[in-house]
């Protein structure tokens, strides 16, 4: 409910910063036992537009101010001078209600490194019991991986077009094994991916944790309530200033425990810097006095930066004719009495996971495959040609970046730079899996359906070729994270310690894709949830879950020939 009208200040237990993937979680854990008071504060408004809960409005809300903040990567030479677009969510739900709804967790491996460099409490055993308290699977999985007694739906994809069914024969015959759960036992080979849609709707965290709790007396909800500063009593956290509205005068709310801040990776380091938590010379260039100098607050940045092929179809017809007048009619009508539609699917409907060379003990690459095509492989604007598109990016880059506030003024945007394929390996890698989704474009199953390829087009053979079509090309997967990371106290860069306390303060945490210490082999939302319900037994100082150790490792499917790529064409 919302019920904190304009005054000096009320006082709550716990005040969070942000209604997204973690935010909204632990809004709803913190309260369900009625013992402590919760405000949550979200800078967006309501998610009542219906495009936000049908899973293919994403692409009309995902460029909308009115439910996302609108940041963007400065220029580099290796996007070609460009600004690559960074929109996260900014309404009830944050992105995972304008996200692509892959529901994704990644590998094994991935938060064994977590555990292994000093984060206690974070190994794959320990979190696993976290992702199945937050999932509820609707299709058929292995009990030792996944839970069916979860809150957030993950289905399966019901309507699989033809085209879809050829690619995965195709990457079948190069040697990749079908996979029909990547979030299993292992997650290498090809299939249709998971998403976090029940029906013919999306299922966002605004729905699925805060929905059910909104009627609690000692929960507070305030929508168009943008943080601008977290207050302090010396090294105290003791609440947060927010306006409402671009009229209204500064109002404060104080937490009698905690401040959490759930803003995501570009807005929680912005707040903590605004706050006078962060880099201390760089905090007094911009005018702002230090309350804690904490230098990795916005450093260690990494994003997913993908490139995709594109070729027109033939001989069927892909979603880019079904979106279109006048076969669109007849999918809304289908959407409507709830039988197969392109209104209810993911954007990205088939995954491949695999390695760009041999040797190596996990896949390094995630790769999408969908019967359509978006105008020079950006999202937006689907081709007017029938087409196909076949996407790829590293899974773990070794370009990190960064994330820096411009002045003391809260509405300016922040400086955000994550130095996409500045590091050698991360051009190498990414060549290689352009190379894999060329080869996948082309293999006999598909043959009968493709006509040509469009982007980046056979003239581009070799590699240094490939290379400037991703410069030119590229763009965001949006899963950016990492700027408040993980670690143990006097590591250069750590923010938080392995129970998400910011280094050096008190009553501060922080719940969010900011914190992973490394980047996961995945889209970031199925970790960031984990985060959130693992942090709330934290927050309550309630035992952490049991840990669930029967599993088999997620690596490589033993026996299963790689898909060697071929020599550089020059």
């Amino acid at each position: 409910m919302e019920n904190i009208k304009t005054m000096d200040r009320i006082t709550f237990d716990y005040v969070i910063v942000g209604a997204g993937a973690a935010g909204s979680i632990l809004a709803n854990r913190l309260s369900e036992d009625g013992k402590h008071s919760v405000c949550l504060l979200e800078a967006g408004g309501k998610d009542w537009h219906p495009f936000l809960h049908i899973p293919a409005g994403f692409i009309k809300v995902l460029f909308n101010p009115s439910y996302t903040w609108q940041f963007s990567s400065e220029p580099t030479d290796w996007t070609n001078g460009r600004r690559v677009p960074l929109p996260q969510g900014r309404t009830l739900g944050g992105s995972t209600s304008i996200n692509g709804l892959v529901y994704n967790r990644g590998q094994r491996q991935d938060f064994e490194e977590w555990a292994a460099s000093g984060n206690e409490g974070w190994s794959y055993a320990e979190v696993l019991p976290y992702f199945k308290r937050n999932e509820r699977r609707l299709g058929a999985a292995d009990p030792t991986f996944r839970s069916a007694d979860g809150v957030v739906p993950v289905s399966d994809i019901a309507w699989k077009h033809p085209i879809c069914e050829q690619f995965i024969a195709g990457a079948q015959g190069l040697g990749m094994p079908l996979n029909p759960d990547y979030n299993g036992e292992t997650q290498a080979g090809v299939g249709y991916y998971q998403r976090t849609i029940r029906g013919r709707w999306r299922m966002s965290t605004a729905r699925t944790y805060l929905a059910p709790a909104r009627k609690r007396h000692n929960l507070s909800i305030l929508t168009t309530a943008r943080a601008t500063k977290v207050l302090f009593d010396g090294k105290q956290a003791v609440g947060v200033r927010y306006v409402r509205g671009a009229g209204s005068g500064e109002q404060e709310v104080s937490a009698r425990r905690e401040v959490i801040i759930c803003s995501g990776a570009i807005n929680t380091p912005k707040l903590l810097q605004l706050s006078g938590v962060g880099p201390a010379d760089f905090l007094r260039s911009m005018g702002v006095q230090v309350v804690h100098d904490l230098p990795g607050v916005g450093e260690n940045l990494t994003d997913h930066y993908s490139v995709r092929l594109v070729a027109s179809a033939r001989n069927i017809v892909t979603m880019n004719e079904l979106a279109r007048a006048p076969r669109l009619w007849g999918q809304i009508a289908n959407w409507l009495f709830d039988r197969p539609n392109i209104l209810s699917l993911s954007p990205s409907l088939v995954h491949w996971f695999w390695s760009s060379r041999s040797g190596q003990s996990r896949p390094d690459l995630q790769g999408v495959f969908s019967p359509a095509s978006y105008r020079e492989g950006y999202v937006g604007m689907l081709d007017t040609f029938p087409g196909m598109t076949c996407g790829v990016w590293q899974h773990r880059p070794y370009s990190k970046g960064s994330v820096r506030i411009v002045s003391r003024n809260f509405r300016d945007l922040p400086h955000v730079q994550p130095n996409y394929l500045a590091d050698e390996r991360d051009r190498a890698t990414l060549v290689g899996g352009m190379k894999i989704a060329r080869r996948l474009l082309e293999t006999p199953e598909l043959s009968q359906y493709v006509n040509t390829e469009t982007l980046p087009g056979k003239h581009v053979q070799r590699d240094d070729e490939l290379l400037d079509f991703a410069r030119r090309f590229g763009v965001s997967s949006y899963h950016v994270n990492g700027t408040a990371k993980m670690g143990l106290a006097g590591e250069r860069l750590a923010v938080v310690d392995s129970e998400l306390r910011v280094h050096g303060l008190r009553n501060l945490r922080i719940v969010d894709a900011s914190v992973m210490p490394q980047m996961p082999s995945a889209n970031t939302c199925a970790a960031t949830m984990m985060i959130a319900e693992k942090a709330s037994d934290m927050i309550l100082g309630r035992a952490p879950l049991t840990p669930e150790t029967k599993f088999i490792d997620m690596g490589l499917a033993s026996g299963k020939p790689f898909l060697e790529v071929a020599p550089d064409a020059a």
